[in-house]
């Protein structure tokens, strides 16, 4: 066995793979805009605009950056515009110094959509 063996278990990322929320949170505005911008709300249409919104920000993120050892999940809500409020949470347990979450929220006259995604990282 050799002694110059080297240890190359990695239990943090290079800072540029390292999740981005900033740039993520304007992919996300992107997608909405491009994807909503012409809908009017529909609640048969709403379950496939979610999962279609939800698979293009994660196709844009895995594509646009560099995040190898990322675990990425999206969550969108869609909803009807009708002037009341709502209220959206979220709750994760994740490492501070590795892992975070961009969201940004689209609005026109008859809906309105949440879309958040987290990148958790995989030691």
């Amino acid at each position: 066995m050799a002694d110059d063996a080297e240890n190359t278990y990695n239990t943090r990322p290079p800072f540029n793979q390292k999740f981005k929320p900033t740039a993520v949170k304007v992919l996300i505005g992107a997608v909405m805009s491009e994807r909503l911008a012409d809908k009017a709300y529909s609640s048969e249409a709403a379950a496939q605009w979610s999962r279609e919104i939800s698979d293009e920000i994660k196709t844009r993120i895995k594509s646009e950056f560099d995040l190898p050892r990322y675990k990425l999940v999206v969550q969108v809500l869609i909803g009807e515009q009708r002037g009341e409020g709502i209220r959206y949470g979220g709750r994760c347990l994740w490492d501070p110094n590795t892992d975070a979450y961009a969201e940004d929220t689209y609005r026109n006259d008859s809906l309105f959509c949440v879309a958040s995604a987290y990148g958790v990282y995989l030691y």
